[in-house]
């Protein structure tokens, strides 16, 4: 059996900023320098960050 990182992400879960707490993010990259990484960017603070998932 394979490893699926993405078996147990929820697409429509809201992302909080780490900065600044907001849930108005958005999923700059599916997937980001590994597998279990995305790229994603905060409209309320607009910085970037990465989730690890």
């Amino acid at each position: 059996m394979r490893f699926d990182p993405s078996a147990n992400v929820d697409p429509d879960a809201e992302i909080e900023c780490p900065y600044c707490g907001s849930t108005e993010t958005v999923q700059d990259h599916p997937k980001g320098t590994g597998l279990c990484r995305s790229q994603h960017y905060c409209e309320s603070c607009q910085q970037p960050f990465e989730r690890f998932g």
